[in-house]
């Protein structure tokens, strides 16, 4: 970065200015909290956390340094909840990912599925299903509920991979019919209430804090055993 993009020593020090400040709206909102879903407190975190992100670009385009903050990012967050205090109606959004791991499973799980209603048809769709993994994933879809799907994925060849829920809520139930042909779109990030993500990454994540803690304290450890390949969920929305 060229001298003349650089930020003056002013504009660095009103940023920091700018950063204390929000530190005092942020305890001034926690300590008049009125409720784990109070929004003054939604706002003053935001408004602290890009006000210290500002000020950590400030002072290192300026200086070259850093701080020791870790200004979360945008990444997984949600803005502010602006939806009703008492909700009439919730819509759940779910994904779930899930790999092929062993086809052949698939298939004849599918196969033994179509046909278990009446005798072998050459040309039905237990046949197909046999030997077509679209047709597999239809039948056993059709005949399961999500839920049982995921907890017996393995019955049925597939590998779990991340997923997530949505809870969002709204102040009447929609019309029937009305959003089938768009289920997914229009979603108002500000109407989630709360959302839940399990990744194999939060795994990661906790086994190397665990590793780390085992180098520093060097004694056994006192805690529970971490079970490798355990979920781990994320609950995000502040006072979830």
């Amino acid at each position: 970065m060229s001298d003349a993009a650089q930020p003056t020593a002013a504009e660095v020090r009103a940023a920091a200015e700018a950063v204390k400040a929000a530190l005092d709206r942020h305890l001034a909102a926690v300590e008049r909290r009125s409720g784990d879903d109070d929004t003054a407190v939604y706002e003053a975190f935001n408004a602290l956390a890009t006000a210290a992100e500002a000020y950590d670009e400030l002072l290192y385009d300026r200086y070259d340094e850093v701080t020791p903050f870790e200004i979360p990012g945008a990444d997984g967050a949600l803005p502010p909840y602006s939806g009703p205090d008492e909700p009439h109606a919730l819509s759940l959004l779910i994904r779930r990912d899930y790999a092929v791991a062993e086809p052949q499973r698939l298939l004849a799980q599918a196969r033994r599925v179509a046909g278990a209603d009446g005798p072998a048809d050459p040309t039905g769709p237990g046949a197909r299903a046999g030997v077509s993994p679209l047709a597999a994933l239809g039948v056993l879809f059709g005949e399961y509920e999500p839920d049982e799907i995921a907890s017996r994925h393995k019955e049925f060849g597939l590998e779990e991979g991340d997923s997530t829920l949505w809870v969002t809520a709204a102040e009447e139930l929609p019309e029937a019919g009305e959003w089938l042909d768009a289920p997914f779109e229009h979603v108002d990030p500000e109407r989630i209430v709360c959302r839940f993500d399990v990744s194999a990454v939060f795994d990661e994540d906790a086994e190397d804090d665990e590793d780390e803690h085992e180098e520093d304290a060097e004694h056994e450890e006192d805690g529970a055993e971490h079970d490798d390949g355990a979920e781990v969920v994320d609950a995000r929305r502040s006072g979830v």
